[in-house]
């Protein structure tokens, strides 16, 4: 029956074996017809009518055969197939229905040009690619193909780029978000696209961060296998007479960027990828065989690798330890790759700090390379991202600058690291050298040497990354972070730092006992006093003893050598802290509801009234003039009533002694006024009579000591007047010892006040002697008629009889009249007069020099008007005696006369 069938019928029943899946029988056909059926005819039967669902395990090893040719050597005609499927076609139908069979070619449109000649790879690859579209068995395929992977090269080449990248990413890496391109799709991207795919689910998500490496080098490794994948050789023109070929991978470059674009948003799939994955050699082939490029198309692969390394490093935008261990972990793999010496941790640099320096023939350091950092990474004109030593220790050096300044708690990417370093701005140095120093402060063990040692160290690191120390000359260009910060600025920062942590010991083991002080004597005592100032306007409580004040004494005390006990700027301080403390003694509110803080004190327009504050918030207060008039002495030692007072402490001469004067004069007239307003006049009235009028000088006139006795003068017995302890020889009426009182206080004040005030001042005077004299009246009315109720009595002992006769009761009144009369407005004035030519010695005593001009020329000729001179002493006392005249003058009856009428 096999010999009986004709050629038509012999395709139709191959066809129907294979449309079956009988593949045995269809075996046994070729056996039978080799002559009919040949090698393509089979091939195109199988890729038409065999199911895409088949398991290629089935038919196989039919393809193996046809490959091999065993198929068609001495057929097997024991082996039998059933033609029942033609028996009622004729020879003519067989014909007409071959015809309309349209098998499909074995080649296609974008058939590989290496396979148009060999039909067993064309159908393979044809074969797979109908059964990923068809049935999307896309796990079955590598039964079908790895049999034949050394039938031909672009089957090997076709399986390790196309197919195992895609097989890896839908099946075995992903399968839970597979891509949804056929093969004939995915073959058909471009390389961009095609790396977009494979890399488009790589750590995404946290779990994944550990698999980077592994898609790398089992997606991308495996696709750069094609010579579809790269460029055709350009010749490059190199120095000399020769000329150099390469060839470019458009996918690599993309794999490249790609890694790029992870830098700035996902860092960590950066860092994870540098760290698993060791570049164009590192790759998975699963196991299809071995694939090797050229050297130069490695060495290229290669060198763009660690030029995307380096570039990477830049782009990390997270300023945190873990980020900047990360690229210095990539900063180990470029350093492995170029064959240079290990790089060391973060932790380890951080402690032995290496020196660097520019070479002389190259400009890193300059603005250009703060642009390079942004533009252009993966150009090969870009020297930051050339792999070469230099630029990895330039990297390596930022990273550690960014590190330094994170660690401690001022956070810094490299970026930022190098724009400080390349466009050397000062103010931004300094801004961040003063960032990093409060990091300092703040998040270090404030008791711990060794960590300010070592910050001190890494602070004078960053300013020039070691040179000056490595090459022990100060005269070389620095290009460190702060390389346009003086090195005394670093110095007063470390300083400033060490005393506000209370690092006194060391502060002065480094800046004052040091053979080599890093500061001259003139810098550190501006520093140290400039520190105890910022302690002390810190600090909250007013007490010596605590907090802020208290480190300000421990500062300023640090220092023996540099500042001494009698050092004006200690002098002054000490001052400032007394006074200080006394306030503290007190309850003391300025602004409602903002307890006193001593800065207030320091920043005062007018600090002596915050007394006033103290005599007003404190009940009995006045009592403590004493400690008051400390607190203002103290207040004037330290240069707080300076009228051009400076926001900083002054440390120049001490203040004139009249400040202490008028300070003290201020301070009783406010006890005073405080005494009076608590109803003390007993007290008031002591401190008018044994400070105010005691303290009277005429060389220093002042408007409080004067309003002060007013005030007194004014004050008039309630019953809310505290009544005095202790009477003495003052009379017993109290009203009389009252008003006693209060004239001797406005005698007081017409002594020390400014000619202009005295008619105010006497107007008082005279109003109150009339009050006394009237309550004198009244006193001996009272007595008169008691002691004539007393002579009209029997007395016992009949001592009325014991007057002299000739005594009447009148002439005695007058007696006591006279004696207990006060001192009348005339014995006043008169008295103020004298008082006046008493005091004219110690006046005169300040005008020293003019006085012995005087001396020597009395009765002399004015130098710029030629009349006659009148004596310095003369002046004075003209001044002093027309004071009381023009003030008393209604009352004695003086007029008032032109003194140079009265020369003339």
């Amino acid at each position: 029956m096999a010999a009986s069938l004709s050629p038509p019928r012999v395709l139709l029943l191959a066809v129907h074996f294979a449309v079956k899946s009988d593949i045995q029988s269809l075996a046994a056909l070729v056996a039978h017809y080799p002559h009919v059926l040949r090698p393509e005819l089979v091939l195109r039967v199988l890729l038409t009518c065999l199911p895409e669902t088949l398991r290629s395990t089935e038919y196989v090893e039919l393809i193996k055969r046809i490959e091999d040719g065993d198929l068609y050597e001495e057929p097997d005609l024991s082996i039998r197939f059933d033609p029942s499927s033609i028996e009622d076609i004729t020879d003519a139908e067989a014909a007409k229905k071959t015809r309309r069979l349209h098998l499909l070619p074995l080649a296609w449109e974008h058939a590989p040009a290496a396979a148009l000649q060999d039909p067993v790879s064309l159908f393979l690859l044809h074969r797979a690619h109908r059964v990923d579209q068809e049935a999307g068995l896309l796990t079955q395929l590598p039964d079908l193909i790895v049999p034949f992977l050394q039938h031909a090269p672009c089957i090997r080449s076709w399986t390790i780029s196309v197919l195992l990248p895609l097989l890896r990413r839908n099946y075995e890496y992903y399968p839970h978000e597979p891509i949804s391109h056929t093969l004939e799709s995915f073959e058909r991207l471009d390389s961009q696209e095609a790396v977009g795919l494979l890399l488009s689910q790589t750590g995404v998500r946290e779990e994944d961060l550990p698999h980077v490496g592994r898609d790398l080098r089992g997606l991308i490794g495996p696709y750069i296998y094609n010579e579809e994948r790269w460029s055709a050789p350009v010749e490059e023109s190199s120095t000399g007479d020769t000329t150099n070929t390469y060839r470019n991978c458009p996918a690599w470059d993309h794999v490249l960027e790609w890694l790029l674009t992870q830098s700035s948003v996902s860092w960590k799939v950066t860092v994870k990828a540098f760290d698993q994955w060791d570049g164009p050699s590192d790759v998975d082939l699963g196991g299809y065989g071995s694939e090797w490029l050229d050297d130069e198309s490695q060495g290229l692969l290669e060198q763009k690798f660690a030029r995307a390394a380096l570039a990477s490093a830049y782009l990390i935008p997270e300023a945190s330890v873990d980020a900047l261990t990360g690229v210095n972990s990539i900063i180990t793999k470029i350093a492995a790759l170029l064959d240079q010496d290990h790089c060391p941790t973060l932790q380890v640099a951080s402690s032995l700090l290496p020196p660097f320096t520019q070479p002389e023939d190259e400009n890193f350091i300059s603005a250009k390379s703060a642009s390079l950092m942004r533009n252009g990474l993966l150009e090969e004109s870009n020297y930051l991202t050339t792999p070469n030593s230099t630029s990895t220790q330039l990297l390596q050096v930022l990273t550690l600058s960014a590190f330094i300044l994170t660690k401690a708690g001022a956070p810094c990417n490299v970026r930022r690291a190098g724009e400080l370093a390349f466009l050397q701005d000062e103010r931004e140095q300094k801004a961040e050298a003063s960032r990093l120093i409060r990091s300092f402060s703040a998040n270090g063990p404030k008791n711990d040497d060794k960590y300010w040692i070592r910050a001190r160290n890494e602070l004078l690191w960053l300013r020039d990354w070691g040179a000056e120390e490595a090459y022990g000359s100060t005269d070389i260009r620095t290009y460190g972070i702060f390389g346009q910060l003086k090195r005394d600025f670093l110095e007063i920062q470390c300083l400033k730092a060490f005393l506000a942590n209370t690092r006194y010991s060391l502060a002065r083991s480094i800046y004052e006992d040091s053979p080599d002080t890093p500061l001259s004597t003139e810098v550190l005592q501006e520093t140290v006093v400039a520190a105890a100032m910022e302690a002390y306007d810190n600090a909250s409580n007013p007490h010596r003893g605590r907090g802020g004040l208290l480190k300000c004494d421990d500062i300023i005390h640090s220092f023996p050598k540099t500042l001494a006990e009698t050092h004006p700027a200690s002098t002054q301080i000490e001052s400032l802290l007394r006074a200080t403390h006394g306030l503290s003694e007190y309850r003391l509110v300025l602004k409602k509801g903002e307890p006193f803080t001593p800065v207030v004190l320091r920043v005062h327009t007018d600090p002596v009234s915050i007394i006033e504050k103290v005599l007003e918030q404190n009940p009995k207060s006045y009592t403590n003039i004493q400690d008051l008039l400390d607190i203002g002495s103290n207040m004037v030692d330290a240069g707080l009533l300076t009228s051009d007072k400076p926001a900083e402490m002054k440390t120049g001469a001490n203040p004139p002694s009249d400040q202490h004067t008028v300070t003290r004069r201020r301070i009783t007239a406010m006890c005073v006024d405080a005494a009076l307003t608590e109803d003390d006049f007993e007290t008031a009235y002591s401190y008018v009579v044994n400070r105010v009028a005691s303290d009277a000088e005429p060389q220093i006139t002042d408007e409080y000591s004067w309003k002060a006795a007013l005030q007194a003068g004014k004050y008039r017995r309630t019953t809310r007047t505290i009544k005095p302890t202790h009477i003495g020889t003052a009379s017993g009426n109290l009203d009389i010892r009252h008003l006693e009182q209060r004239i001797e206080c406005l005698s007081a004040a017409v002594r020390i006040a400014p000619p202009a005030t005295l008619q105010e001042i006497l107007n008082v005077f005279r109003k109150c002697e009339e009050e006394l004299n009237a309550a004198i009246q009244a006193e001996e009315a009272q007595e008169s008629e008691w002691d004539d109720r007393g002579d009209q009595q029997a007395m016992p002992g009949a001592f009325n009889s014991t007057v002299p006769a000739g005594v009447g009761k009148g002439a005695i009144r007058s007696s006591r009249h006279v004696e207990e009369a006060p001192m009348s407005l005339f014995d006043l004035s008169r008295a103020s007069m004298a008082r006046a030519q008493y005091n004219f010695s110690a006046l005169s005593s300040l005008q020293r020099s003019g006085q012995s001009r005087a001396d020597d020329t009395e009765g002399g000729v004015d130098d710029a008007s030629g009349q006659p001179r009148a004596r310095k002493r003369d002046q004075l006392r003209e001044a002093a005696v027309g004071t009381l005249a023009s003030g008393v003058g209604w009352l004695i009856g003086a007029q008032p006369v032109d003194r140079g009428q009265e020369r003339e």
